[in-house]
């Protein structure tokens, strides 16, 4: 019996190297999903909220499929931390960030096209930064440029060296997609990456 096709409601190049891991086949589909904070909502809410709006757009149109949305909010004392978008506005978060902890909320949901069946999760990375120089903070920013990642920390790479301390049951959440949780959701699915050919 075949698998159900797999798809990863995602433009996120991140998100396709992670699920890439799995080694089982799958397909990409933008979402198309309004990524808007609604008012009271905290950043963990958001993150789940978002991993399932993108899952249940893109499994709207399939008749079949597991369809896998995921969404990630990093935030600071309970306020939301964004993705930078420009060098200046990287710096100011670093500084901002150095010597604190930073959660990533970092959420998946996986949606049964065929049967409506949704499966969501949410694991937090708990990320403490060192103390901070000004010339690493420009070091940093200058080799990697990761002004589309939250709090502009790309942990996959030299982001790594910002960090005193990293603690989360999935060491892939940080990054943007919980494997530990995506391969559970699977298995739930009767999907085993795991199975023999």
């Amino acid at each position: 019996m075949r698998n159900p096709p797999l798809v990863l409601a995602s433009t996120s190049r991140y998100r396709r190297e992670l699920l890439g891991r799995l080694r089982l086949p799958f397909d990409i589909e933008a979402p198309g999903v309004d990524e808007k904070v609604l008012p009271g909502e905290t950043p963990a809410q958001t993150a789940l909220r978002l991993a399932e709006a993108k899952a249940r757009a893109v499994a709207a149109g399939r008749p079949e499929g597991l369809v896998i949305g995921s969404d990630q909010v990093a935030s600071c004392d309970g306020e939301a931390i964004s993705k930078p978008g420009t060098h200046a506005n990287a710096v100011a978060q670093l500084q901002r960030l150095s010597g604190r902890t930073v959660t990533f909320h970092t959420a998946v949901a996986l949606v049964n096209a065929a049967t409506g069946r949704v499966q969501r999760e949410l694991v937090d990375v708990a990320s403490t930064f060192r103390s901070l120089s000004p010339a690493e903070i420009e070091t940093y920013l200058r080799r990697e440029q990761p002004y589309d990642c939250a709090g502009a920390v790309r942990s996959e790479a030299l982001g790594i060296a910002l960090f005193e301390r990293i603690a989360s049951d999935d060491p892939t959440a940080l990054i943007g997609l919980p494997l530990i949780a995506v391969a559970r959701m699977l298995r739930a699915e009767g999907v085993d990456p795991l199975a023999a050919p």
